[in-house]
Order: structure tokens, then sequence, then C-alpha cells
């Protein structure tokens, strides 16, 4: 099933690239990737959804992969909601939502604030509203890290491999490059603005109190995946997103952490067709 790339206006019309296939008539899916990623993580999950019968779009946040980068570096979670808000107003029908991790966090923003717009279901990959903040620190000083780029994509696929230590190294890295752009002085950098993680600031209780808030006004179906070895959500994180949402499925999966799609990516695609179908009945 093919994908072609497709332009949206965002907040304060900055520019998203999304790769976009299927019918549009047809219930439409929004796949959202975790800060640092770029729509490429989703990429399998797309074509299986298409085949399934799903409008599918695989959105770029903004700041990373093909969409622009804010020139007055706006990287607020209001703005990535606004963003992803603009994207549904397009769309004759309300959306399910699949979001991990940065993505997951402004679906459910999107969905338990103010002014929320119509939505079908709702999928968390690996999010919920209290954090391990020894994860969350992890993960912020791989992104943090390498700020200078990489000589070769060898190096590039060595960093990955020592900030996920349980995942397999590809014996060739060349899919890498997907996440990765050349810059004219020759050396490859991340897919994403460094401003991004630059102006993230300590605002994690706020954020968390927030994400608690809006987890009570969820009314839509709604599935939690976790990965079991996640460093990101307990079995506490989950158990209490679960009360918030009582009405919530909830998959852990085995052999796969934070970054659950690229860990166990078969499984993790089942689980999310199975889900949607059950709630949506797609075509």
């Amino acid at each position: 099933m093919n994908l072609h790339p497709t332009r949206f206006t965002g907040y304060q019309g900055l520019g998203l690239c999304a790769d976009v296939g299927g019918d549009p008539s047809q219930q439409p899916v929004i796949l959202l990737h975790g800060g640092g990623q770029t729509r490429h993580s989703w990429g399998k999950a797309a074509r299986e959804l298409i085949k399934r019968g799903y409008y599918v779009i695989n959105l770029d946040l903004r700041g990373h992969g093909d969409s622009e980068w804010s020139a007055n570096g706006d990287y607020r979670l209001s703005a990535f909601v606004d963003d992803l808000k603009g994207v549904i107003a397009t769309l004759t029908q309300p959306p399910a939502l699949v979001g991990a991790s940065l993505g997951g966090v402004m679906s459910l923003l999107t969905i338990g604030e103010d002014n929320a717009p119509a939505v079908s279901a709702l999928v968390l990959v690996d999010v919920v509203p209290r954090m391990s903040a020894e994860g969350i620190k992890h993960i912020g000083d791989f992104m943090s890290g390498n700020l200078d780029g990489f000589s070769n994509i060898d190096e590039a696929a060595d960093a990955v491999a020592k900030y996920l230590p349980g995942r397999a190294r590809p014996s060739n890295p060349d899919g890498l490059m997907k996440n990765l752009r050349r810059k004219g002085n020759g050396r490859l950098y991340w897919h994403w603005d460094p401003a991004f993680q630059s102006n993230r600031n300590n605002v994690r209780d706020e954020l968390f109190q927030r994400m608690e808030m809006a987890s009570r006004q969820v009314k839509v179906p709604t599935l939690l995946v976790r990965g079991q070895q996640s460093e990101v959500v307990s079995h506490e994180g989950a158990a209490h997103l679960l009360e918030l949402i009582p009405h919530a499925e909830f998959l852990d999966i085995e052999g796969a952490g934070h970054m659950v799609a690229g860990d166990k990516n078969d499984q993790f695609n089942a689980a999310i067709e199975q889900f949607l179908e059950r709630n949506l009945h797609a075509a």
C-alpha cells in the first residue's frame, strides 16, 4: 500500500509533513511518534493499517523529520496540541489517535483538555501521567548527547546501541538514515531541531498533573500499550492510568522497552489492529 507525502498546516502556520495513505472516506488513524523520532518509526504499522482499510496519516511532529522547525523555538506542549488539532480539522470524521511517548502526551491533552476535537479512539504507547524521572532523564541524556553530529552512520548506530543495549544492533545500519540528515560540513545529525531538547525546562510535575486531569476526561475507547522492560512506565504507573480511565484496555508486551513498536513491531502492530477493529469496526 502506497503512502504519499502530504503537507498540513500547524499552529501559527508551521508546515507539517506526513505520509498519508488509504481511502479518505474510511476511518482515519493518526500516528504520532515520540520526541527525537520521525514518522519513519511507524512505517510498517502505517502500511498494515492501510491494508486493514484505514485512512492513515503518519505525521512528523514540529521540529522533527520533514516538518518545519519553529523559527522562535516554540516547542511548548500547547503548540504540539494545536498542530494536532489543525490536522484533525482537515478530516471529515473523528480519527483514532495512536501516540508514542511525546505523541501520546499530545494525544491525551488534545482529547482531555478544553476545546477538544471529536476523536474516536486513543492508543497510548508507553506513556502515562506518572512516569519514571530516571527513565525520562535517560532519554533526555541521549537526546542531548552527540549534538555535534557523527562522522558516519556507524557512529550513529553505535550511539543507538549504547542507548538501547537490549536491542540487537542491525547488521546493516543504513535504515538509520531516515532519522539523520547530512549538513554542509558532511556530518550527520539527528533529524530534529536541537532547540526542541534545549527548551525542555523542568515542568515535569506540572505536566504530570495536567496529564492526570486530562485522563479523567477521556471517554473514548482507550488502549495503553507498555513495554515490560520499559524504563519510563512502571507497573504502578500503568495501574494509575487504568484507575483514571477505568474503561481502558491494557497490554504489556514482553521483551519490549520504551520503544515498543521498534522492539516488538509485529506484536505491537497486531495489538493495535485488533483494538481498532474491536472498537471501530473498520471496513
